[in-house]
């Protein structure tokens, strides 16, 4: 017994839906289906009723040809329950319902009761009217309050459309100079951060500190001073000695003469064995 009510069947490892045939069918098959009737009808041949409700094995198909905003509208046979003949009804999205087609007639369309009772509203209040001007001045009011609050609202929906164009132009321009104003911003911290890279590369390369003092008095000075070079691309570098200040200059040009000086003192008369060689005399004539 609990096997006829399990939800799910055994399929082999080796199965494969694939290789399942597929049924070639029409392209517009009628299907069986179970339904019950959606409205109220008598049959046109024999006159018999068909209540509400009534269950039916009814054919489907698709009406080619016919759609409501692309929504597909069916048809559904179906047999008298008292001659069997035939009765077709189709689908009604567009005031989702059902429509009465052929072989039998509705009873009673919900639609049509609306439109007469508007109607026998309409002849009644010009009825009133008639009766009542106090009744017809007071109709005639609330018309035009309705006519105005209309106006208002298509105004309000004009104002709004208008706005939102407006604003969907602005936001065009806005994400425009944005762009523009990221790029600004980009290119400001590419610069502040060249000239922070300049400024370490000065700050590092271009002191240049003295390591010889002047004199006695200005030997803290000296020490503590240093000579800024200032570089250009397309310049040559100049030499070190030109950089240092006058008094400097001359103090190692003086040091430099002595050390010549004595270097050829040392050296001279002397050949490179350091064999001191004299003048020869000069040979008798005669």
């Amino acid at each position: 017994m609990s096997e006829r009510k399990v939800l799910n069947k055994y399929f082999p490892p080796d199965f494969d839906p694939d290789l399942i045939p597929r049924r070639k069918q029409p392209k517009n098959s009628q299907q069986v289906v179970r339904l019950m009737a959606p409205f109220s009808m008598r049959c046109n041949t024999c006159g018999e009723y068909i209540y509400k409700g009534k269950k039916f094995n009814a054919r489907k198909e698709t009406v080619e040809g016919e759609d409501y905003y692309g929504i597909k509208i069916f048809r559904f046979y179906i047999k008298c329950t008292l001659c069997s003949a035939e009765i077709t009804f189709k689908t009604d999205p567009k005031n989702t319902d059902y429509a009465a087609e052929h072989g039998a007639s509705r009873n009673f369309e919900p639609w049509r009761e609306e439109g007469a009772a508007e109607e026998e509203d309409r002849l009644a209040k010009l009825e009133e009217e008639e009766n009542n001007p106090m009744k017809a001045l007071e109709n005639r009011t609330q018309d035009s309050k309705r006519e105005m609050d209309i106006l208002d609202a298509l105004q309000d929906i004009r104002a709004k459309n208008a706005r939102l164009e407006r604003v969907g132009n602005t936001v065009d321009v806005l994400a425009q100079l944005g762009k523009e104003d990221v790029e600004r911003a980009e290119d400001a911290e590419r610069r502040r951060l060249e000239e922070e890279d300049e400024k370490l590369v000065r700050q590092v390369f271009s002191k240049i500190p003295t390591s010889e003092s002047v004199s006695t008095t200005e030997h803290a000075d000296a020490d503590s001073s240093v000579i800024t070079v200032k570089r250009k691309a397309d310049d040559v570098e100049p030499p070190l000695h030109s950089l240092l200040p006058e008094s400097t200059r001359a103090l190692i040009g003086a040091k430099s003469t002595a050390i010549h000086a004595m270097k050829k003192k040392k050296t001279d008369g002397k050949n490179l064995l350091g064999i001191k060689v004299g003048k020869r005399p000069a040979k008798a004539v005669g």
